[in-house]
């Protein structure tokens, strides 16, 4: 009923819209009062948060096909401007972890949560593992590092042991790939093993300690599914799994080859520990919950005004989802995300009306993309830019716009990613064009060019940034960085991410204005960008690209 709703909205909605011809010209001043409508809309309690597969959702995700109806874009999802997503949600039955030591004849128990944490198992709703140990490091394969944790280890069968994270001398944005939890699965499915047990370290309990964690045992699991009704990226070779807490870890180490403590002490000289197959063997098991849900992509495109480059496409990303309800017993329960990412939607909707208004469009077509799911894991993208309703080859380059903070002027941009590909001129230019500079990534360790949704779209080879407001502002009596600081301590994933925070209009304005004239750019450009030789995600990703 709600996919017939959204598809007939949309269709009445376009039937009054008219499309208009002539000169090519700039964009237009974009208007701060359309701007605020979008983000108080989308912000408002009505949509109760906005988590993937909700009602509130399934409004928002209206709201803005209606929006690029209203604009004369064309309708570029699977019904009209959407792309319905099929999801599995699976919850773990917390009363069901059991977690099995046997060493030297004797049988010791780990109880959960406070000794491990499991997740629900999105393939299986009765999972069970057993099998013997083997350590292998931090269980990566980087070939381009010189870094083979599983050189010489059999893990034919078993269950690899593996620290989280990486070594500290890794690049930080190779290495948050590298390391990522996907990858780390798919290393040990190809060598053979049937499960994880993932240890912490210092340096882990110092971004995210075990105690932290534990807000989050209930949060369910989704995944995207496939055209065979399969939960994508998931590995059926894999039976089960667990993250231990430091003492449970100590336990687990002990009488083995080395001791936890005399790993740590590698890790602190950024010395990688060598693999061992471990004494003792493990028993898992579980039970999870299974249900299906279905949230929309919203997808709609400018068409280009060259003959040939009309059939290349910019792309604009922003995510539309946000995380629901608030598990608090406080009157406000409600996670509004204004910032995150009601105000990267808003501008993404300013930007698309901008374009439909230039009575000469660009060279190359505009791709707008809402998408859901980001906050399960960047899934909407990832099913998008996997599904993709125009070849992915033709897609030349991703703007994202994730949580822009719009509440002091700003003088710079960031474009996490910009370093990687010759997008990195474009985007000055841009910024030039709007009276702003392009400021280097300030958080470089952070490696956010790999954690939000453009990077869907890097791992189909396309050249992206993640474009957010820079540090600088224009007012010396604001810092920036302390602004941007108070917000992620403050209101970040809290019902406080409301309309009642501070906003400045006019960075609203200079947002939409920067990310319209990224856009002219790229569109109008003679050629497409392209990766910088030899960048790592490009030699990764691109090579059939060419």
């Amino acid at each position: 009923m709600i996919k017939k709703l959204l598809i007939g909205a949309v269709v009445s909605a376009l039937s009054t819209v008219a499309y208009s011809h002539g000169e090519q010209q700039d964009v237009a001043t974009p208007d701060t009062n359309r701007i605020k409508s979008h983000l108080f809309f989308l912000a408002d309690d009505l949509l109760e948060g906005r988590d993937t597969g909700s009602r509130g959702h399934n409004i928002a995700a209206l709201y803005i096909a209606t929006e690029f109806a209203k604009y004369g874009l064309k309708p570029m999802g699977t019904e009209g401007f959407m792309q319905p997503v099929d999801f599995r949600k699976a919850s773990l039955v917390q009363e069901s972890p059991a977690f099995e030591l046997q060493r030297n004849g004797e049988n010791t128990s780990l109880s959960y949560p406070k000794d491990y944490l499991t997740g629900p198992d999105l393939l299986n709703q009765s999972s069970e593992l057993n099998g013997d140990m083997v350590f292998v490091g931090y269980g990566i394969v980087a070939d381009e590092l010189n870094h083979n944790d599983y050189d010489g280890m059999d893990v034919e069968g078993k269950i690899v042991v593996m620290l989280t994270g990486k070594p500290q001398s890794f690049p930080s944005e190779m290495g948050a790939h590298l390391a990522s939890g996907h990858q780390k699965e798919k290393y040990a499915v190809e060598r053979g093993a049937k499960g994880i047990i993932s240890i912490t370290t210092p340096t882990a309990e110092k971004v995210r300690p075990y105690q932290t964690r534990l807000n989050y045992i209930h949060t369910p699991s989704l995944a995207w599914l496939d055209k065979q009704g399969q939960p994508a990226n998931e590995y059926a070779q894999i039976k089960g799994s667990a993250f231990l807490s430091e003492p449970a870890a100590r336990a687990l180490f002990e009488g083995q080859t080395q001791s936890l403590d005399e790993i740590y002490a590698l890790l602190e000289e950024d010395k990688a520990p060598e693999g061992f197959a471990m004494t003792g063997t493990v028993s898992l098991s579980k039970q999870s919950r299974h249900s299906q849900i279905t949230s929309p992509n919203v997808v709609g495109a400018i068409e280009g005004s060259d003959p040939k480059l009309k059939d290349e496409y910019v792309v604009f990303s922003a995510h539309s989802d946000h995380i629901g309800f608030a598990k608090t017993v406080k009157k406000d329960n409600i996670n509004n995300g204004a910032m995150d990412n009601a105000s990267g939607t808003a501008v993404m909707l300013e930007t698309a009306r901008l374009f439909s208004e230039m009575s000469t469009k660009p060279k190359r077509s505009i791709l707008f993309v809402s998408v859901t799911g980001e906050e399960k894991g960047l899934l909407g993208a990832d099913y998008f830019a996997n599904n993709p309703t125009v070849p992915v080859k033709q897609m030349v380059a991703d703007v994202n716009l994730d949580m822009p903070i719009l509440t002091y002027e700003f003088a710079d941009v960031i474009a996490f990613g910009a370093s990687h590909s010759d997008m990195k001129a474009s985007v000055e230019e841009a910024a030039r064009n709007a009276g702003l500079t392009l400021s280097p990534d300030p958080w470089p360790e952070q490696a956010l060019f790999t954690r939000s949704d453009h990077y869907a779209f890097v791992k189909q080879g396309v050249p992206s940034v993640f474009l957010v407001p820079g540090l600088k502002s224009k007012d010396p009596e604001v810092d920036g960085a302390k602004v941007f600081g108070q917000f992620l301590s403050t209101h970040y994933h809290r019902p406080s991410d409301d309309i009642h925070q501070p906003f400045n209009w006019d960075a609203a304005r200079t947002f939409a204005e920067v990310n319209a004239q990224i856009g002219l750019t790229l569109s109008n450009q003679p050629q497409k960008p392209k990766w910088n030789e030899k960048d790592f995600f490009g030699d990764t990703f691109a090579k059939d690209r060419q």
